[in-house]
């Protein structure tokens, strides 16, 4: 039959259809994004107690290496090393990849928690013969030596110095630390910029460097005596920055529209900041207030400083040396007195309860409630 010379030079249209395509490798066989398996659970258990026996086998019988600290290095890197073998043999390269890095992140979060919690308990143990005397917490440490029973004086003194300090450094700081962060993200402009730069800058500066200038400033230049009031101060500028920053972070994430919504009914800025933007973020300030007392209330240098040490109860911050925690622990660990040093470790666990309190408190108060908490179920479950 003759084609015509038309349809001999056109075109020719071809359509690839699903079953022309090569089979891609291992295309019926689906990785588990969600969950653990049976599989899963064999390879990182069988690597965990592989590694264990490598581990020992090296560091205790052939090696002079028979410390736990070498047998948990060997043992995480020998883990390593297994289970990227183990899990290449039975599972996909994606596969490998995702479990090997699993494996470092866990163990990288599982030596951050070891070691907190090895402080954590190792201060408790030490303190533990001093703590269960209440009079540490209705007695200050007038009249009592360094020798003493530990049923004789207490950190009461030190306990309400650390209070007044910090509840004096909160009044002044709070006011500072909400203006600057208002004024970065409400007002804007040339000099906000500035205000940022010191206040990221602050954020670094060393302790001592605050305390080097409330001693240089109070003390030196204006003639004021050491007091509960000039450690305040230095503990206002640890402070500050903190609470700044924070808060600052915390009020650009007010969505815009809540402004737009305010100006637009015709309030001013100033009725909009006040009565829109502050209330949204509330819980997100209490959270920077809340890790700004944390970071204020363990600092040694500014008080060590500024605010002298008393063996009594003192209950103004003007005029008169003042104790607290961080300074009580200091000078009792460095004394050489075992029971005077049992003391330092009974104030280091009272102070290390309060912090961990605030910080328990900041997550508590910062936690997702109502419908975001359940949108996060919702998408925990797809």
């Amino acid at each position: 039959m003759t084609v015509p010379v038309s349809q001999s030079l056109a075109p020719q249209t071809w359509v690839l259809q699903p079953d022309d395509l090569p089979p891609a490798p291992g295309a019926g066989d689906r990785r588990r994004l969600h969950g653990v398996t049976a599989a899963d659970l064999v390879v990182t258990v069988g690597s965990g107690v592989a590694a264990l026996a490598v581990a020992w086998l090296l560091c205790y019988a052939l090696l002079p290496w028979g410390t736990p600290l070498a047998f948990a290095v060997v043992s995480f890197v020998f883990y390593l090393v297994i289970v990227t073998v183990t899990t290449s043999a039975v599972s996909p390269g994606p596969a490998v990849a995702d479990r090997v890095a699993a494996a470092v992140i866990t163990g990288g979060a599982g030596l951050v928690a070891l070691g907190l919690g090895s402080a954590v308990v190792f201060v408790f143990v030490r303190a533990w013969p001093a703590l269960w005397h209440w009079n540490m917490y209705t007695q200050d440490m007038a009249g009592v030596g360094p020798r003493d029973a530990l049923s004789s004086g207490g950190l009461l003194h030190a306990v309400v110095g650390t209070v007044i300090q910090v509840g004096i450094a909160v009044v002044v700081t709070v006011p500072l630390a909400l203006g600057a962060a208002v004024y970065m993200t409400e007002v804007g402009g040339r000099f906000a910029r500035v205000v940022r730069t010191v206040v990221e800058a602050m954020t670094a500066l060393p302790s001592i460097v605050a305390g080097l200038f409330v001693y240089t400033t109070l003390l030196l230049a204006l003639g004021m005596s050491k007091s509960g009031f000039a450690a305040a101060m230095a503990l206002s500028v640890m402070m500050l920055p903190i609470i700044a920053r924070a808060a600052d972070v915390v009020l650009r994430v007010v969505p815009s529209g809540l402004r737009e919504a305010s100006l637009a009914l015709g309030a001013s800025r100033w009725r909009t900041v006040w009565h829109v933007v502050l209330p949204t973020a509330r819980p997100g300030l209490a959270t920077a207030l809340i890790l700004g007392v944390a970071r204020g209330v363990g600092e040694t240098s500014p008080v060590l400083l500024t605010s002298g040490a008393s063996t009594f109860l003192v209950g103004t911050p003007f005029g008169q040396q003042m104790n607290s925690l961080p300074l009580f622990v200091f000078s009792t660990v460095r004394s050489g007195e075992p029971i005077f040093i049992q003391r330092g470790f009974a104030a280091a666990a009272v102070l290390l309860t309060l912090v961990l309190g605030l910080f328990a408190l900041a997550r508590y108060i910062a936690r997702p409630r109502g419908n975001a908490k359940k949108n996060r179920k919702d998408r925990s479950r797809r």
